[in-house]
């Protein structure tokens, strides 16, 4: 694959390393991103570890509880102009408010009635951007729920009341006393908010995750020289502070700045009086993934004049 200067560019801007060290991790990787991200974190040369590309998708994030169920929805559009618009703001409303009932599967909710048109919801997201003019998209959805306790949600930068850019749902199970339950869980879904984490549990984390944090690291043991025994100590310790880092359970909670989240969750028994699970939680962060193509102004006149 050609090695081009918006490929080392975007690898630049996703790992802070320099050009000439982006163009050889593209060179050695045959154009290979991800790969080139690897190999420059295994010479010690990119900033960010684990560093996502950027953020440029439009749009809003609706989180609705109903009882003991909660659902998040991400409704995409091309402008932030559009998801100031009420009537874009109240779709994204209305669509999460079906998905506590849905569930997540996106097919599904488009084919469920829209309240008060006589039209499904992908019906109506049809007519919205025929009306709007502008693109927009059901993008993913998420629900979670408990048997006995409570779904606590939070919204970041809301721009109304269960609208926003990042959506958190937070679901304890136990039959303690509700209010500590929610007000833990408020605490707990802004922590999720704030450090993203890709897990409940090291059980949940994805093994190709673990795998390739494990391959990058063994290839910077392996580059200081050591004997394979201390290597693997080496690999070992940096893994369990890899867990910390993106499993919930192993996080220090960002409220106090010393407590694992496990422990926070043992110690909320006692105010709530009863054994306290924290059993699932979803965070979804408006665009999360989507590369959205940054036009050039000045080179599109240039292209026109030419």
């Amino acid at each position: 694959m050609a090695v081009t200067a918006a490929l080392v560019k975007e690898l630049r801007e996703k790992t802070g390393a320099g050009m000439m060290d982006c163009k050889k991790a593209l060179s050695e990787t045959d154009g290979n991103l991800e790969a080139a991200i690897d190999w420059l974190r295994t010479k010690g040369l990119a900033a960010a570890a684990k560093k996502s590309g950027r953020v440029a998708a439009e749009g809003l994030v609706g989180v609705v509880v109903n009882g003991n169920r909660g659902a998040v929805v991400e409704v995409n559009s091309e402008t932030d102009f559009v998801a100031r618009n009420e009537s874009f703001q109240a779709f994204v409303e209305n669509v999460t408010g079906l998905a506590i009932e849905t569930g997540a599967d996106i097919e599904a909710l488009k084919g469920v009635a829209y309240p008060g048109t006589g039209r499904t919801v992908g019906d109506e997201l049809t007519n919205n951007i025929a009306t709007i003019g502008e693109n927009m998209s059901i993008r993913r959805a998420a629900v979670v729920s408990v048997d006995d306790g409570v779904v606590v949600p939070y919204v970041h930068n809301a721009v109304k009341p269960g609208l926003g850019k990042i959506g958190v749902l937070v679901a304890l199970e136990s039959t303690g006393d509700k209010d500590k339950l929610a007000e833990l869980g408020k605490q707990i879904a802004m922590h999720i908010a704030a450090t993203a984490p890709q897990s409940l549990s090291t059980d949940d984390l994805d093994p190709a995750a673990i795998e390739r944090e494990r391959a990058v690291l063994i290839e910077q043991a392996r580059a200081s020289g050591k004997p394979d025994n201390i290597i693997e100590k080496m690999i070992e310790g940096r893994i369990r502070k890899f867990y910390q880092e993106v499993v919930l359970l192993e996080q220090t909670f960002v409220i106090d700045g010393e407590t694992q989240i496990r422990k926070v969750v043992e110690a909320a028994a006692k105010d709530a009086g009863a054994p306290v699970t924290l059993a699932a939680f979803v965070r979804l962060q408006l665009g999360e993934g989507i590369e959205k193509e940054q036009a050039d102004f000045a080179a599109e006149v240039a292209a026109l004049a030419g």
